[in-house]
């Protein structure tokens, strides 16, 4: 059985040299079958069914990365599937960097969750949800009035990925959907299949191997160039030396995950990979390549006005923007929105971030990273907050008789945000606050089995579960669909009304 192959903890040399005893050619195979096998969305979280539960996507895909980076053809054996399982088997065994290390028990526990929760959460983020947003996010929410594109301007997606943002996605789709069914490899020979005419009309063949080329496609080589400066740049990060860091680093797949030069075609070793280059953190990357730095701060606009929308799907509340107001000579600004309930005022302040390649390291540099962002977040809330207490004038429309609490809400889940573990500097707040992915609110906003505020004062009120991530709390509750999500699914090419419609064509 697999979950005794290694029945001791596993050095990064010992596994690399597992990976590197069979050919590329034969193994990364292997892997694509078994990510395909395993990565279904019809049956979520299906490694759970694979053999001792080592068939994990995150494992997968690093085996996938060390046989491209690290792998060689020369005296090397074809690998079996009971090769992949010892691989699979040796990197659940990996040591972990530092929960056995020195450092006082909260901190060597903080770590290591931070660790887990970038190696492992963005693989657990529904498929539906995630690519939705991607719309609803990038072309049905309007930019803020007062704000001026430089970026996010009529065409921007098409001078970005060289066509629209739907067709962009609907390619990713269908590389994925292709890689799904076929063992991990797509072969533009699919448009001379019988049912080729029918993916024509939907998205052409011309868009799909132009975009596939520009954004998806890598061989070998660039792999090797990539992974070469990944590990560069971590050993120049302070702690980031110990080589059991490595596979928490930057996978060269996450930016290209369909490589050539092992068979026909283009092969995907991660299918689920393909998806996430169209979501929108995989969206926000391209962009920053693309224009720089005013892109990400043109998401952050539009993340603000989507989580205004998110919040106006709550019935029977009322739901303020950002309010102005003067302290002496000085003009300040609220936190982004204010959601007013009979019996609670929910402070909503908006960041655009997600975690560093620092914090998904579990080091002291990440976790400074993370909570110097989140500073900025809390002392806002505080300073909302005792305005509101203090009964400024600018905040007359604000009630200041009932409970308050806050949510900062950020695009991509920060894994044990709200725990009682250290943090570096990062202050008290002086009303219940949460951090919360946008994942949480779309779903907060659409429950129906109970109310947000009566959860959300629940949650507060547990010494226990108020530590919790909120998706934990909302577990088991039951919600309709979110209308937002649903509308950003329907631009898609692949989406069921219109491909039903090209079909009727």
């Amino acid at each position: 059985m697999a979950a005794y192959m290694y029945d001791r903890l596993v050095t990064e040399d010992e596994y690399r040299q597992r990976v590197r005893r069979h050919r590329p050619s034969s193994l990364l195979p292997l892997i694509a079958a078994a990510a395909a096998r395993y990565g279904s969305p019809q049956r979520p979280q299906s490694w759970l069914e694979s053999p001792s539960l080592k068939y994990t996507p995150w494992a997968l895909a690093d085996a996938a990365r060390v046989c491209l980076a690290y792998g060689t053809e020369h005296l090397r054996s074809e690998a079996t599937e009971r090769d992949l399982l010892a691989i699979l088997a040796a990197y659940s065994s990996l040591k972990e960097p530092t929960l056995h290390g020195a450092d006082e028990d909260a901190v060597r526990l903080r770590d290591f969750m931070m660790r887990l929760g970038g190696e492992q959460m963005a693989w657990q983020a529904p498929e539906f949800v995630s690519l939705a947003r991607t719309a609803a996010l990038y072309l049905h929410t309007p930019f803020p009035a007062r704000r001026q594109p430089r970026c996010l301007v009529p065409g921007w997606d098409t001078e970005v990925f060289g066509c629209p943002l739907p067709d962009y996605v609907g390619t990713a789709q269908l590389l994925w959907g292709s890689a799904l069914l076929n063992a991990g490899r797509f072969d533009a020979a699919i448009f001379d299949s019988p049912d080729g005419e029918k993916f024509e009309r939907v998205v052409s063949r011309e868009t799909v191997l132009r975009v596939v080329e520009r954004h998806f496609a890598t061989d070998v080589a660039s792999i090797r160039a990539t992974e070469k400066q990944t590990m560069e740049n971590l050993a120049k990060v302070a702690g980031g030396k110990a080589a059991q860091l490595r596979r928490f680093t930057y996978n060269p797949l996450l930016g290209r995950p369909a490589v050539t030069g092992f068979g026909a075609g283009l092969l995907c070793p991660s299918p689920q990979l393909v998806w996430r280059k169209a979501t929108p953190p995989g969206i926000y990357h391209t962009g920053l390549e693309h224009f720089g730095s005013a892109f990400l701060e043109e998401t952050g606009y539009l993340f603000e006005e989507y989580v205004g929308r998110q919040l106006r799907l709550m019935p029977d509340v009322d739901v303020v923007g950002e309010i102005t107001y003067r302290v002496k000579r000085n003009e300040l600004q609220s936190v982004d929105w204010f959601v007013i309930f009979d019996d609670l005022v929910l402070l909503v302040e908006v960041k655009s971030m997600m975690p560093t390649e620092n914090a998904r390291l579990g080091l002291e540099r990440g976790v400074a990273e993370r909570d110097g962002k989140l500073t900025r977040a809390y002392r806002q809330v505080n300073a909302t907050s005792a305005q509101i207490e203090q009964r400024h004038p600018a905040f007359a429309s604000i009630p200041a008789d009932r409970p308050r609490q806050a949510l900062i809400v950020t695009l991509e889940p920060f894994p044990v945000a709200n725990a009682n573990l250290p943090h570096v500097d990062l202050p008290t707040t002086d009303i219940p606050t949460a951090v919360v992915a946008a994942q949480e609110v779309e779903r907060l906003v659409t429950l129906t089995g109970t109310t947000p505020n009566s959860l959300l004062l629940g949650r507060a009120a547990d010494p226990q579960r108020s530590t919790w991530a909120l998706n934990e709390c909302l577990t088991g509750h039951e919600g309709a669909r979110n209308p937002i999500l649903d509308q950003g699914w329907a631009s898609y090419p692949w989406s069921t009304g219109r491909l039903s419609a090209a079909g009727a064509a």
